[in-house]
Order: C-alpha cells, then structure tokens, then sequence
C-alpha cells in the first residue's frame, strides 16, 4: 500500500524553525515529485513549494520563497519541508502529496494547482504563534 507520511509539525513562535517530513512507503516507482500545500481554517487549500525525486528542482510560492527550503533524501525516500522565519499567517494543516511520472517540477502545468497530484498524506499542524 502507497502511504505519504507527514510529520514535524508543531507549535512554534513567530521568528522560529520548523522541519516537517514526508516519509513514502511502498512507492515502487521513483519518478515523482513532491509538492507541499496548507490550509489555514477558512481557507483554500495553497501550494507552497514542490520538488522532483528525479533532477531535484523545486518551485516555491512567492510568500514563502527565501524562508522554506524543501530537499529529498532518495536513499530514506523522504521529501523535508524546512520552514524558516515564520510567520502567524504561516499556520495551518501542512500536507505534502505526490504527482506520479515527473522528471522536474517544470513539466508540471501549476505546481500550485492541487489537481495536479495524485495522491494526498494525511497532513500535520504547523501552529506559529505572534
């Protein structure tokens, strides 16, 4: 069974760091890539950064671009999520999920686009106090 795995999450004062992961299991292909999304209560769903297991090219947001960092260890078939300078309005549900068949991010139409990706993790809080 596939499963994507967040973890990392927690609460943490405005300024802070904080490193989520998505552990994959029973993946048996290794060209995917990783995007990672929040939610805030009320609000949609955000694309916030993607990465490719293949070539390791990223896209970001531009509200978190030069704050997050995401990268992939290929040998624990994990994808980090590292969030530095946060914010309150960083806060919400972060989920991480996988877009099958993808040698860089650039031959993903919107990375931002949650339509783009297959399959979703569970996600896991990010709680950025003021």
């Amino acid at each position: 069974e596939v499963q994507f795995v967040e973890s990392g999450g927690g609460l943490v004062q405005a300024g802070g760091s904080l490193r989520l992961s998505c552990a994959a299991s029973g993946v048996t292909f290794d060209d995917y890539a990783i995007g990672w999304f929040r939610q805030a209560p009320g609000k949609e769903r955000e694309g916030v950064s993607c990465i490719s297991r293949v070539d390791g090219s990223t896209y970001y947001a531009d509200s978190v671009k030069g704050r997050f960092t995401t990268s992939t260890d290929n040998a624990k078939n994990t994808v980090y999520l590292q969030m530095n300078s946060l914010k309150p309005e960083d806060t919400g549900v972060y989920y991480c999920a996988v877009r099958w068949g993808i040698a860089a991010v650039t031959d993903i139409s919107n990375p931002q686009d949650e339509t783009e990706y297959d399959y979703w993790g569970q996600g896991t809080q990010v709680t950025v106090s003021s």
